[in-house]
């Protein structure tokens, strides 16, 4: 990928049992330039080439094996076995990656982001699922999804389990690394420390999240549109990886 510019890339959309904004993500990629494909994991299993074929991989959200034993436990377990660590080499290829909720879940279960040992997606500070929308703001330039972004993205949360929490030491070194890509802004909804929504890998090209910009990447889903609302969206974010798969 590193060096080879890309006019249209492809991105290879990842689901589990229970994934249901694979949809929205690809629409989303879609928006920003991409083409698009989604492959359950039967169908990965069939074509082990396809992560390494891909310029772009998202591991979408949703409720993967219905959360079972954990959220994303059992996605991790099933891409680990069928894949080994092509996700991780994908992104040191310099393909840009994202997991969004539960894919996010996933890629820290997986060992794809810091934090499998001594940092965790725990249940909600208010002990529920929540669903609302929430700003963030991009604050990472190591990140290459975040990079020279400035305004707050506004789009909604859906989740049960998506409270960062990680010991002193491994919040340093986020901080340090500036590996903490997108902060609440104004409310933080589930209690993460730090306010984190999202943080990326040391090289930059793995980016996982919390709320869903998939859902805000037109005006029209603004929840105030016909109010005259439309601010923050999502799009920035894909636009973003898209470029960086372009170059």
């Amino acid at each position: 990928m590193a060096g080879t510019a890309v006019s249209t890339p492809h991105a290879l959309v990842l689901t589990a049992p229970g994934t249901n904004r694979h949809p929205d993500v690809m629409f989303a990629l879609q928006q920003a330039g991409a083409t698009t494909s989604a492959l359950n994991m039967h169908q990965l299993r069939d074509q082990p080439n396809a992560i390494n074929n891909a310029q772009i991989v998202v591991v979408a959200g949703g409720f993967s094996f219905a959360d079972a034993l954990g959220a994303g436990r059992l996605f991790a377990l099933e891409l680990s076995e069928i894949v080994g660590n092509a996700i991780l080499i994908a992104a040191q290829a310099g393909k840009p990656v994202i997991g969004i909720c539960n894919g996010f879940q996933t890629l820290v279960r997986l060992g794809v982001l810091p934090g499998k040992h001594r940092a965790a997606l725990g249940h909600n500070e208010v002990g529920g699922f929540q669903c609302s929308w929430v700003s963030m703001k991009p604050v990472s330039q190591r990140s290459v999804w975040t990079r020279n972004l400035t305004e707050d993205i506004y789009c909604p949360i859906a989740h049960g389990e998506g409270r960062f929490t990680a010991s002193d030491e491994t919040l340093s070194h986020l901080r340090e690394n500036d590996q903490i890509a997108l902060t609440y802004s104004g409310r933080n909804p589930n209690g993460s420390c730090d306010d984190i929504a999202g943080i990326c890998d040391e090289t930059g090209f793995v980016l996982g999240l919390m709320p869903h910009p998939e859902n805000h990447v037109v005006a029209r889903q603004h929840p105030q549109f016909h109010r005259g609302h439309a601010h923050g969206l999502g799009l920035v974010l894909f636009e973003q990886g898209v470029a960086i798969a372009r170059s």
